[in-house]
């Protein structure tokens, strides 16, 4: 499998599970959400090496 179709493969899934997102969440809220989970798993990152 070529980096190309790897990469095709993983934004596929990538947007696949911000479909099933989406429908939980009021189109208002989505960036909020995204936002707040952003920001989880940058502190869990920064955090790792401290475990």
């Amino acid at each position: 499998m070529s980096r190309t179709e790897k990469v095709r493969k993983l934004a596929g899934f990538i947007w696949s599970i911000a479909e099933l997102l989406r429908g939980d969440y009021k189109q208002a809220d989505y960036g909020k959400v995204i936002l707040t989970f952003t920001v989880l798993r940058r502190l869990d990152c920064v955090l790792e090496p401290n475990l």
